[in-house]
């Protein structure tokens, strides 16, 4: 039969025990001077001012010292005993109050109430950094469902018109009312290719935000790589009616980078910016000096633009700018999420920005120097 664990002392009763040992400290110290110390050097002194000769009133000034030494003693540790008291309780209410308030919270916070906070104590920095920090925790994970539900109703809308458009086709071959011909199997193929590139993005941003990516970084000219977007993009682009040209600032060093990687990241951007500008606009890719060193690797297009509320949302998965930006347009939605994890894992950064719908859109890869 095993028994049951001893309970733990609260943080109230630690503290007072605490304060009781600090004036039971105390008194014991002041018995001691009073009664043994004191006196002895009170004695010397008489001594010294030659008072030797009248022992019978050395002895009552010393039993006097002695007595209000004593006096002096016991109110002074009454005194203390009773402030301690009133303090520590005060203190130790307050202290308990706002940490019980914390793990009230947390407690509410794991069990899936997103929206509880904590207010904060006014007990000090450290309890208020304390009520901060889990409300910030509290806000990302707020946010952070938010995305995932987000997440999953979008995804469900991805899968759900190939799913629908395939099953539909089936059930008319079935039925006779659609023949197998070349153009049936043509849709059947891209919808089964459209549900496939899903899946194959959904691991790659799953694996590059992770920081699984394993990267094959070498030591390699920004100028190579934009020519490398640059010729990788001209038929997509003139297929389009649009202007692709890419320019490279002299001097530039060199980045350490996955080539094939930092391609992938341009080769999203530039199929972004060309797919939203329209026929006579342009794209330009550049390399330059970034600020502060570095290099930054610039897509920048005539097209659509962004309003400024969309611009902090451009990066997440799923995430469309309004109709123009709309699924039909051909992209899974995606490709920004993946090129800005790719970015980062290089330890780089990718920013977007635009002076408005219908201005053209900006995106800026900063990479470090090698």
């Amino acid at each position: 039969m095993s028994s049951s664990p001893r309970r733990q002392l609260g943080l109230t009763s630690r503290l007072l025990v605490a304060i009781g040992i600090v004036l039971a400290t105390a008194a014991t110290t002041a018995w001691a001077v009073g009664s043994v110390v004191g006196p002895a050097l009170f004695h010397e002194h008489l001594m010294r001012a030659g008072m030797n000769g009248h022992a019978v009133a050395d002895m009552h000034v010393e039993e006097a010292f002695r007595s209000a030494s004593t006096v002096a003693a016991a109110v002074a540790l009454v005194a203390a005993v009773v402030a301690g008291s009133v303090v520590s309780i005060v203190l130790t209410r307050r202290i308990g109050g706002s940490l019980a308030a914390v793990s009230t919270a947390a407690a509410a916070l794991g069990a899936g109430q997103l929206d509880v906070r904590v207010p904060p104590p006014g007990l000090g920095a450290e309890f208020d950094d304390l009520a901060d920090s889990f409300n910030r925790l509290a806000d990302r994970l707020e946010e952070g469902q938010r995305l995932r539900e987000r997440l999953l109703a979008d995804l469900a809308h991805e899968v759900r018109t190939p799913v629908a458009t395939i099953k539909g086709y089936l059930e008319a071959l079935e039925d006779g009312v659609q023949a197998l011909d070349a153009s049936t199997v043509a849709v059947l193929r891209e919808q089964g290719d459209r549900l496939t590139r899903l899946a194959e993005d959904l691991v790659a941003v799953t694996h590059a935000e992770a920081g699984d990516v394993v990267l094959e970084a070498l030591p390699t000219p920004p100028g190579d790589l934009v020519d490398a977007a640059v010729h990788a993009a001209l038929e997509r682009a003139s297929a389009q009616g649009v202007e692709l040209s890419g320019s490279t600032e002299p001097s530039l060093p060199l980045v350490v980078v996955d080539r094939h990687r930092i391609l992938q990241v341009l080769d999203n951007l530039l199929t972004n910016a060309v797919r939203h500008t329209p026929a006579g606009g342009r794209v330009v890719v550049g390399a330059g000096h970034a600020d502060g060193g570095g290099v930054q690797l610039v897509v920048a297009d005539t097209g659509e633009g962004i309003g400024p509320e969309h611009l902090p949302h451009v990066f997440d998965r799923f995430y469309r700018v309004g109709t123009a930006r709309d699924r039909a347009s051909g992209g899974s939605g995606i490709g920004l999420a993946i090129s800005k994890a790719l970015v980062e894992a290089h330890g780089g950064s990718l920013q977007a920005s635009s002076a408005g719908p219908g201005r053209g859109s900006t995106f800026t890869v900063t990479l470090p120097a090698g």
